[in-house]
């Protein structure tokens, strides 16, 4: 029996196969080329097959992302790899100033078909400077979408959603997710099945046919956690919850979703970035007054600690989301 394809295995093959589909497909990034392959090996392969257009790059993340916007005004698809996505800091004016501005700003429309992919997240020992989430830094930006690596959606349609919106899309890859495989078939594990909320890019994940105590809304990168801590007040507290993981994180479309949670017990918007200004508190206000008056009780957020990541692992963990923070944070608001 084959092994389930792991997360980094399908977003490669959707790369190659977006190559062979586009002609005008561009890959630029910092060591991408085989036999290399990029630094979590996303890349492999793509070099090989189409040397012409695969662009191994200088250090300079603003160069990277100012010529994948200039090749995207052009009418090219470029995706540009930024090898830790911490440095995505370094090329924020070019999203700001000029890709995302170019969509609209000659008196026309203009199509800017790019992607930057940001491979993002702690809880492998990285440190301060490569193990953060930077989405809150970049929610607001007029024509630019945020999106998040998931385990429940294909990346050949999500790369394909992305270009098909006509503006730049930042996607954010949580790198400890690369390893884990691709849900299939409506099945999680023996507990817990998913399926896509009709007309939404989300997936609702569940493990009871009955109103939940709480509804989760998390990325995809915290997929793993969420479920761990759904799984454990399931079992030890007979606490009911569903997940909600959505591929595209801004601009959020609530409508669509405001059937399911007017329904719920509570609501808790996870993330993996601290707090303040956030991707999970601009959700929870939209929430909030979407859903004014059907509340039970006030959204609930959780976040990361407002500090640096350490290295050492035992202190990275109390800083980053944990299952255990999960799981703390809606059994004391349960009480």
């Amino acid at each position: 029996m084959s092994r389930p394809e792991r997360v980094a295995e399908n977003l490669n093959r959707a790369l190659h196969e977006l190559f062979d589909a586009d002609p005008r497909a561009y890959l630029i990034g910092e060591d991408i080329a085989d036999p290399y392959g990029g630094a979590f090996k996303i890349t492999k392969g793509l070099s090989t097959r189409f040397p012409a257009r695969v662009l191994t790059s200088p250090l300079s993340e603003g160069g990277i992302v100012g010529l994948g916007a200039g090749l995207a005004l052009m009418g090219d698809t470029p995706i540009i790899e930024i090898m830790f996505g911490d440095f995505i800091a370094l090329a924020f004016d070019q999203l700001l100033n000029f890709a995302s501005k170019s969509v609209s700003m000659y008196g026309r429309a203009i199509p800017m078909r790019m992607v930057v992919r940001c491979p993002s997240g702690g809880n492998r020992g990285y440190g301060p400077t490569h193990s953060q989430s930077l989405h809150k830094h970049f929610v607001g930006i007029p024509r630019l979408s945020l999106f998040e690596l998931s385990p429940f959606h294909d990346n050949v349609d999500v790369l394909t959603a992305m270009f098909a919106r006509g503006e730049p899309c930042v996607f954010f890859e949580d790198k400890v997710l690369y390893t884990r495989p691709m849900y299939t078939d409506g099945v999680v594990d023996s507990l817990f099945g998913y399926e896509a909320v009709d007309g939404t890019d989300v997936a609702r994940v569940s493990a009871v046919d009955e109103t939940p105590d709480w509804t989760i809304i998390a990325p995809g990168g915290l997929t793993d956690r969420v479920l761990s801590a759904a799984r454990s007040l399931l079992i030890e507290r007979e606490t009911v919850c569903e997940i909600l993981v959505p591929s595209r994180l801004y601009p959020f479309d609530l409508a669509p979703l405001e059937p399911l949670l007017g329904r719920t017990g509570g609501i808790c918007v996870v993330e993996d970035g601290t707090a303040d200004g956030g991707w999970g508190e601009h959700l929870a206000h939209r929430i909030h007054s979407g859903l004014w008056g059907r509340l039970r009780r006030p959204v609930l957020l959780v976040s990361g600690a407002p500090t640096i990541i350490p290295t050492a692992p035992h202190l990275e963990r109390q800083v980053i989301v944990q299952d255990s923070t999960i799981h703390r944070a809606l059994a004391e608001a349960s009480r």
